[in-house]
């Protein structure tokens, strides 16, 4: 009954189905936050804010990027049983599209002047730009030092019955992950929309922390997620370079969750820092594996 409910939620066919429902949605709603731009501004629609969330057409790709941030978050759990490092990656992919998906609401805010860098919203342009760059450069670096390395194996003694157990353990936390990702996001979609109906018109609260609904409670419950993994791979290993970098990865999944309680240059340089810690430790783990290893082959916790 485990592994069939685990198919029906986590499997290949239903991740290729969820890409294509979400795909869908994401086209709709680009077209009906369109549809209510143009409303507001022949005067057909009025809403209580005055951000240009809602009277900018650029501000429209905002929406469907959200959704694709869902998908990535739906991938994020899929992944958690297949690599622990994918999973890891995953995490600074979605802070990607988030930076990413802030420029296209910074976008609708930008003000062209000799007074660039005195604006808080073209400066806010400004480091989100350079940090998109610099975020995806890295994680393309994560990526190459997240591949197996050929004549490196884990020296440590690993039946294959601790590891089946170890990725039943994995796949039974991601199938806990499943309610508690649905449930919330209605939840921060529902609260949004209410916040955007109910508010009093000079209020800017439905607004003031957009790019943090959903995520920052979100990365919460990753924090505690990834000290469990920690404390369950004991039970296959008790490597000092691997503990330091299962360990390592909570710390940056901790930076994450940080940034979203600060603004401006300080947001930017704490995701920076944690993508590069993960990164380092990375790095060190694989020269610590291949220094240590004497038989070929490669075997991933």
């Amino acid at each position: 009954m485990f592994e069939k409910l685990y198919q029906n939620i986590l499997s290949e066919k239903i991740k290729e189905r969820i890409e294509k429902i979400i795909l869908s949605i994401a086209i709709a709603s680009f077209i009906i936050h369109l549809l209510i731009i143009y409303l507001v501004d022949l005067k057909f629609v009025s809403l209580s804010t005055t951000s240009n969330l809602f009277t900018n057409p650029i501000a429209a790709i905002y929406t469907p990027f959200s959704f694709i941030l869902l998908y990535e978050v739906y991938l994020l759990i899929y992944y958690l049983p297949k690599s622990f490092t994918k999973y890891v990656s995953k995490q600074y992919e979605i802070m990607s599209l988030i930076i990413i998906r802030r420029l296209f609401k910074d976008l609708s805010n930008l003000r062209i002047s000799g007074d660039w860098f005195n604006i808080k919203y073209d400066l806010q342009f400004s480091y989100d730009l350079a940090t998109s760059l610099l975020m995806f450069f890295l994680i393309y670096l994560f990526y190459l030092q997240s591949e197996p390395k050929k004549n490196i194996v884990d020296t440590s003694v690993i039946s294959s019955l601790s590891l089946m157990n170890f990725i039943k353990i994995k796949k039974i936390l991601a199938l806990l992950l499943v309610p508690i990702f649905i449930s919330l996001s209605i939840y921060s979609f529902a609260t949004w929309i209410s916040d955007i109906i109910f508010s009093d018109v000079n209020s800017t609260n439905s607004f003031s922390n957009i790019n943090n609904i959903f995520f920052e409670q979100f990365f919460n419950i990753l924090i505690f997620a990834d000290v469990l993994l920690l404390l369950f791979s004991f039970y296959l290993t008790d490597d000092f370079h691997k503990v330091m970098r299962n360990s390592g990865f909570i710390i940056s999944t901790i930076l994450i969750r940080i940034s979203f309680s600060t603004t401006g240059l300080v947001n930017n340089l704490l995701i920076i820092c944690a993508i590069v810690y993960g990164l380092f430790i990375t790095i060190i783990h694989n020269k610590f594996e291949k220094k240590i290893s004497t038989t070929n082959g490669n075997q991933e916790i």
